[in-house]
């Protein structure tokens, strides 16, 4: 996962760390600080976990089976596999 840190002070999560839901809050990725993800489907909380990278405004996931998928962020919205997810505050 890509870290943003000042010289000497400790690393700072990555600005894109947090909860992504769809509108309608069926489709929930959080984001860990660790590099890891937890999604969310519907009433199935953890359907799939795995670890995420971030590079620039690109998110690459593979889940713990493998499976790859990835993603971008444009203007504060993350648009992944056909879906629009928006930061939850």
């Amino acid at each position: 996962m890509t870290k943003t840190s000042a010289p000497g002070s400790p690393t700072a999560p990555h600005p894109y760390v947090g909860m992504w839901v769809t509108a309608d809050g069926r489709i929930r990725h959080n984001l860990l600080p660790n590099g890891r993800y937890d999604e969310a489907r519907g009433a199935k909380e953890s359907a799939y976990q795995g670890r995420y990278v971030v590079t620039g405004d690109h998110i690459d996931y593979v889940d713990d089976t493998g499976f790859t998928a990835d993603g971008d962020f444009i203007d504060g919205v993350l648009h992944h596999a056909g879906m629009i997810l928006y930061r939850r505050t």
